[in-house]
């Protein structure tokens, strides 16, 4: 498996796992008719500027793509002492829980600190159980926030990290 930099040309195959995460990791969260909704085509011309506009890093083997994560700017501008934000991470079910997704959140946290970046935050529903995925990697956490799905409101925990390098420095194993 390979971490690289998403480039033009890999949106279908990540839009294809944003919508197969989004219906694995969220049936029994979101309504049911919400996830039949979501269509790949339209995630493909979102991650066209997706692409272009953030920080992507795509997780790849021979089959293809298999995860992928993003980050730029804190978009709300609520959380003062944090700069960064990872906006997305995605993998396939059966590519989680081997490493893959800690490598692609140190590869963005990596690119933000180089464009200048100090700290970071990700938003997650509270109801999802990949929460925990963002404390084993020491994520604080600093808010809560209400955001709505398909017409439904859902909880939001807010997990930061105060030094990008916290993030960086996390070995394949949780170590340092």
């Amino acid at each position: 498996m390979i971490v690289r930099r998403a480039k033009a040309g890999d949106e279908r195959e990540m839009a294809s796992v944003h919508v197969a995460s989004w219906k694995t990791t969220y049936r029994g969260i979101v309504s049911e008719e919400y996830l039949e909704s979501l269509k790949i085509e339209e995630r493909e011309e979102s991650w066209k500027k997706g692409i272009i506009h953030t920080k992507a890093f795509v997780a790849e083997e021979e089959r293809g793509i298999v995860g992928f994560a993003n980050g730029g700017p804190e978009r709300s501008g609520s959380y003062p002492d944090y700069d960064g934000e990872l906006y997305a991470i995605y993998l396939l079910k059966e590519c989680q829980g081997q490493g893959t997704g800690q490598n692609l959140v140190r590869q963005v946290a990596g690119a933000l600190k180089k464009a200048g970046f100090r700290s970071l935050l990700v938003r997650v529903l509270q109801n999802n159980p990949s929460r925990h995925f963002y404390e084993a990697l020491g994520g604080i956490p600093i808010g809560t926030e209400e955001i709505e799905i398909g017409g439904d409101r859902y909880s939001e925990l807010v997990y930061g990290w105060p030094d990008l390098n916290i993030l960086i420095g996390k070995d394949e194993s949780g170590g340092f």
